[in-house]
Parts: C-alpha cells; sequence; structure tokens
C-alpha cells in the first residue's frame, strides 16, 4: 500500500486514490483500494469479472461515489466536486473510453470528436486543427466524411478513442478497450495507447482481462524518429518497464507492481489469470 505521506512532489498525481472502499449493500465491490498514477504513467488493472475493474474507473471518474476514502484526479477531490464541477473535469483533462459503442451514428467521422471541442466554445480553426490531428493519430483521416455505420468495429473503436484523445487530456481511462475486437485490430488499438502514453504523456489506466496485453503494453515503447514519424517497438533490454499491473480481486488489490514477476507468481489468484500451473518451478 502507498504511503502517501512520503509524496513530497509540488505536482499532484494524475491519479490518487486513498484507502477507498465501495460497499453496494453487503457487497464491498472495492475494499481499502489505494493506487497512484504519475503523468505519463500507466497501469494496467485486471482481474476476474465481478472483481471490481469497473467499479474503480466508474469512482475515479465520479459516476460513484466511494462509501470511504478519497479520490484525487489531477488534485481534484473527485468525490467532493459538484455535478458541475464534475463535468468540467470529464470534458477537459479526463478522457474516458468503455466498452460499448458511444458513438454519435448521425455524426460523421469528423464531428464525433467535434463535438466535444464545440460543446466548449473552441474557435473553429481550433476545432479544426485539432480534428484533423487526431483523425491522423488513429488513421482516419480519409474517413472524415463516413457516418459510424459506414465504419468497421476496429475503426469505429479508434474513433471512439479519437473522441477521448481530442485535446489531449492529461488522464485516460480505458475499460478494455480491445473487447470484441480481432488480433490485428486489437494491436492497433494497444499501440495507439503506448502513443498516447509515450509522445504525449498521458497518464493512463487499462482495464483488461487479455493477459497478453498486459506485457506488450510494459515491453512497447512509442518513439519519434528525425523524420517526425512515431513508430512503437519493443523497448531497450536495459530501460525500464512502461506499465505496471494491478490485480483486483473480489474488490481488494491482490497485486500491484512489476509485470515480469506478476506473470511468474504463484499465488492462486494471479495463477488463475495467466495459467501458471502449481507444479512449476
Amino acid at each position: 500500500m502507498t504511503d502517501h505521506s512520503t509524496n513530497t512532489s509540488t505536482s499532484p498525481m494524475a491519479i490518487d486514490l486513498r484507502d477507498v472502499t465501495v460497499d453496494f449493500d453487503d457487497l464491498k465491490a472495492l475494499d481499502n483500494v489505494s493506487l497512484q498514477v504519475a503523468h505519463g504513467e500507466m497501469v494496467v488493472v485486471t482481474g476476474t469479472s465481478g472483481s471490481g475493474k469497473t467499479v474503480l474507473v466508474h469512482v475515479i471518474v465520479g459516476f460513484i461515489k466511494p462509501t470511504t476514502g478519497q479520490v484525487l484526479v489531477e488534485g481534484n477531490h473527485v468525490e467532493s466536486l459538484s455535478e458541475r464541477e464534475l463535468l468540467s473535469l470529464l470534458s477537459s483533462p479526463v478522457g474516458l473510453v468503455f466498452q460499448e459503442d458511444a458513438l454519435f451514428s448521425g455524426l460523421s467521422t469528423y464531428d464525433n470528436p467535434a463535438f466535444r471541442l464545440v460543446e466548449h466554445d473552441w474557435p473553429a480553426d481550433r476545432v479544426d486543427s485539432a480534428v484533423k490531428e487526431i483523425l491522423t493519430f488513429v488513421g482516419l483521416e480519409d474517413d472524415a466524411d463516413k457516418l459510424p455505420e459506414e465504419l468497421s468495429i476496429g475503426m469505429r473503436r479508434r474513433l471512439e478513442i479519437a473522441r477521448a484523445l481530442i485535446g489531449w487530456p492529461r488522464v485516460m481511462l480505458f475499460d478494455e478497450p480491445t473487447a470484441g475486437l480481432d488480433p490485428l485490430n486489437a494491436r492497433r488499438i494497444l499501440d495507439l495507447l503506448i502513443r498516447a502514453r509515450d509522445v504525449h504523456g498521458i497518464a493512463s489506466i487499462v482495464v483488461t482481462k487479455e493477459m497478453h496485453e498486459i506485457p506488450y503494453l510494459a515491453d512497447h515503447v512509442a518513439l519519434r524518429g528525425d523524420d517526425g514519424n512515431v513508430t512503437v517497438r519493443v523497448r531497450e533490454p536495459d530501460a525500464p518497464p512502461r506499465a505496471r499491473v494491478m490485480l483486483l480481486d473480489a474488490g481488494s488489490v491482490r497485486y500491484e507492481g512489476d509485470v515480469e514477476v506478476f506473470f511468474h507468481s504463484h499465488d492462486p489468484a494471479i495463477a488463475e489469470m495467466t495459467g501458471i500451473q502449481e507444479n512449476e518451478t
């Protein structure tokens, strides 16, 4: 568990959960959960169904208030914000991608991400520049006039991410962003998450049950070349991992830390996720 008294940084953590418990009647959906995510960091949250992963995301964005504990995002006590203040937080420094398709079916690929900026009275020229930048980032620059129904499943998921990333929020939450995608499209989504983390310094929490995604996010880095192009490649052997993992088990933090240690653990709850056999040495 993190000792918050030792944090002397003048810059607040991007995400800071302090001993958070969420009770639903007799069920503890989260039990004394603490987590800190600095700017530019990535934490991959995993666990079986019902372990509290989505509840954790909902607490961070203020959809669910903790029974006890504190939730800070960019230094703001989320549990104490008014509805207007919460909407302001979610419209600027925080982006969110859920599993469900939440695109505006009647708006084009261009207008879906633009809507968020127009809502907040961005000037037309800045909106146009930001939309073109984000559509290029997710590889949809040639599909700007298409409606969501004209896009493939993978393209729609990339558009969801474009809409969440428009304006480059400082904090991103991804709840199973590759769910239902084929391996090629899933890899494209993971690469987008890596690029957002490494090129734009976005703090992120990625929820997934797909075990192969965890080492991929930890072991790959996005780098900008001399030509300005960004490539995703395996990190150098002596470079630190680019993500850490947290396992939730019945609402409690069963593990948080290094990805490689996680995948070599014989803890029963971890072995259930990773498939490690008890007789392995």
